[in-house]
């Protein structure tokens, strides 16, 4: 009952952590603006762990590193205490090799949650009030993803149906990365 308690805790600061600091990456990453709320929620939440972090990790190619390696921290160190506290496997270097890479996998995937996220909501509100504050965040978050799709998709009767093409490409990228999840788990048994 304890480790449940336990794993049910850190399950949620932890993936609440994670996903705020992938929300970050995604925001820096598309130039989206931080003076509204969501912005300064996610800076807020994640001003601790980033700025120091800054000293040792720099960006690369103009993505910040130092908002994503500890995304993966957080789902490295997760995966380690739930396995640890489920007796899953053993410490050995061939099991820490396989949580950190079976982190990565959970880091994606929860950051395509959050380019699903951004798309719904910046879909939701080209229709309801393109006006809204917080429609230039999500869109200028979904915009990047959005554009191959808009090349190859016109609009059909001034409806774009891009954002469902987008979609139906994150929810394959979310079943080949739970596969894959699946074989590297395999490794370990």
């Amino acid at each position: 009952m304890l480790a449940q308690i336990i794993l049910l805790v850190l399950n949620t600061v932890l993936g609440l952590l994670t996903f705020a600091l992938l929300v970050r990456f995604a925001m820096q990453w598309a130039r989206a603006p931080f003076r509204n709320p969501l912005g300064q929620f996610v800076m807020t939440a994640t001003d601790w762990a980033v700025r120091p972090l800054r000293r040792f990790i720099p960006g690369l190619f103009g993505l910040d590193l130092a908002s994503l390696v500890p995304a993966w921290f957080c789902q490295a160190l997760l995966l380690g205490v739930t396995a640890g506290l489920t007796g899953q496997f053993g410490v050995s270097p061939a099991s820490t090799i396989v949580v950190a890479l079976l982190a990565v996998f959970e880091t994606l995937k929860l950051g395509v949650y959050v380019a699903i996220g951004a798309v719904l909501v910046s879909a939701v509100l080209s229709w309801v009030n393109p006006y809204a504050p917080m429609a230039d965040v999500f869109n200028a978050v979904s915009r990047p993803l959005l554009r191959p799709f808009s090349r190859l998709i016109p609009p059909m009767g001034g409806i774009d149906l891009s954002p469902l093409a987008l979609l139906v490409a994150l929810q394959i990228a979310l079943i080949v990365l739970a596969s894959l999840r699946q074989e590297v788990f395999a490794l370990l048994r």
